[in-house]
């Protein structure tokens, strides 16, 4: 079960909101978390947090979980004060529609909703029409132009409405799990290291702006100078109607992180990953990658001269919506496998595949 603190510090990561370009809440809790533990804490100025255990240690490891989620970006402001607004990331529209929403100003949130006209109004093709995000405004309940730019400004950022909510089975669903988890496991990783001996440099860092580009882990990858380095994201749950385990794979919520084999990964940290699981009596769960992935393992593992690379990965229902769904078992059992993995560690560790 997951300890109190550690819940706490979940739940202030999910209330955070950090759009990608807009991370300095969730970074000020993350710093805030590590600062019983980590000998060596710093944020570059690219917006990415660095802590780390052993920083002088042999060898190097990284371990990188993206704090950015996706969010919206205002564009204009209509005469009628309506909202107008682009993508921060990888959406599907559909989700956005009858919404509740806040808009992050530098005064403060404000809070607005997105829908569209009543079903009584609309046409048959209305109503068969897939909308567009051109075609979205948000509502905040102003009566003109001039009142909504006392309040908003162009380019301040929007997420859903934030916040978890506690499900059966020690299920949790909220938006912005992609990635909060990640993050949330690397940093408790770092506290269960920092509590044994480790003989490696172990770095952990809370990213930015992987959802639209995988920025952040390729400049702190240059920076830390790894030779190992850990990724943890979500990856799609594929134990809901309508996803085909044919193609994506049989991964289950709750049953354990999703150890990734493939290009993107080394073999050599992928067998001590599951021996290490089998050895702990830790839950996992196997997936196959046939390409690069689509997160920070894919920049990490080509940063400098190569890095030998790992893919952890959270179970996730339902991303890039609001209601994400996790298990808090399989945030705990990745936390408790990577810290084994890094305490294992030695001068003499060999990876080469």
């Amino acid at each position: 079960m997951m300890e109190t603190d550690s819940k706490t510090f979940l739940k202030q990561l999910l209330n955070a909101p950090s759009p990608s370009g807009y991370e300095r809440p969730a970074q000020e809790v993350v710093r805030e978390f590590v600062k019983p533990f980590s000998k060596q804490t710093q944020t570059d100025w690219h917006g990415n947090v660095i802590a780390a255990v052993n920083p002088t240690g042999t060898p190097r490891i990284m371990l990188a979980g993206h704090c950015d989620q996706i969010g919206l970006l205002i564009v204009n402001i209509d005469k009628d004060g309506y909202l107008r607004v682009a993508a921060i990331g990888g959406w599907d529209v559909q989700q956005l529609i009858g919404q509740n929403m806040v808009v992050w100003t530098k005064t403060g949130p404000i809070r607005g909703v997105i829908a569209r006209k009543a079903i009584h109004l609309q046409t048959p093709e209305d109503r068969k029409a897939v909308p567009e995000i051109k075609d979205l405004w948000i509502d905040i309940g102003v009566k003109n132009a001039d009142e909504a730019k006392e309040i908003v400004a162009i380019g301040d950022p929007v997420t859903f409405e934030l916040g978890m909510r506690e499900l059966r089975n020690n299920l949790a669903a909220a938006p912005g799990m992609d990635n909060k988890v990640g993050v949330w496991v690397v940093m408790r990783a770092l506290q269960l290291v920092a509590e044994g001996k480790p003989q490696a440099g172990v770095f952990a860092v809370s990213t930015v702006q992987e959802e639209i580009g995988l920025r952040g882990a390729q400049t702190s990858a240059y920076s830390v100078d790894p030779q190992l380095g850990i990724a943890v994201d979500v990856t799609h749950a594929t134990d809901c109607p309508t996803i085909d385990e044919n193609q994506h794979g049989k991964i289950k919520v709750g049953q354990g992180p999703v150890l990734y084999r493939g290009p993107n990964v080394n073999p050599v940290v992928f067998d001590q990953l599951t021996s290490l699981a089998k050895q702990h009596e830790i839950p996992v769960q196997i997936g196959g990658l046939a390409r690069a992935a689509s997160n920070d393992s894919n920049v990490m593992q080509i940063s400098r001269g190569g890095v030998a690379t790992g893919l952890v990965t959270i179970p996730n229902r339902y991303m890039h919506s609001p209601v994400e769904v996790i298990s808090l078992d399989d945030l705990e059992n990745a936390a408790k496998l990577i810290a084994h993995f890094c305490l294992s560690l030695t001068p003499t560790s060999d990876f080469t595949p």
